[in-house]
């Protein structure tokens, strides 16, 4: 992994059914969503940084979804790494529809190595049985 502060990624979609939550008479983008979005946009900005073998999980997000957006309109994600300590990366991600500030996070991820990752799930799902 080789990445740095200051990256950034934007991640842009239109709000569709599959997005809403309705509210009244209104079908309004729906804070789980909000939260996909968050970590589909950190995810961008730090799969190019990546190792062939390695991806990311998510370790926690701290959302402030402050206004609503309605069905029909877009909505725009910038994450921004602001920081990287080994494996940990941080992420500041600013959420807008396209009138206004709907969303703030920070977001963590952790770098790991797919093979290594996928001997552990193959142990877990061994225990299930």
């Amino acid at each position: 992994m080789s990445i740095e502060t200051g990256v950034t990624a934007t991640l842009a979609r239109t709000v569709g059914d599959e997005h809403c939550t309705t509210r009244g008479q209104y079908d309004i983008f729906s804070t789980p969503n909000l939260v996909l979005l968050i970590e589909e946009a950190a995810i961008e900005a730090l799969a190019p940084h990546l190792a062939a073998d390695q991806d990311s999980v998510g370790s926690r997000v701290d959302v402030s979804h402050v206004a609503p957006t309605l069905k029909g309109q877009q909505v725009t994600a910038v994450a921004t790494v602001t920081g990287v300590d080994r494996r940990r990366v941080t992420f500041e991600v600013e959420i807008s529809d396209d009138v206004e500030v709907i969303g703030r996070a920070t977001h963590e991820r952790f770098v790991v190595d797919v093979p290594k990752l996928e001997a552990r799930l193959a142990e877990k799902r061994e225990g299930l049985t």
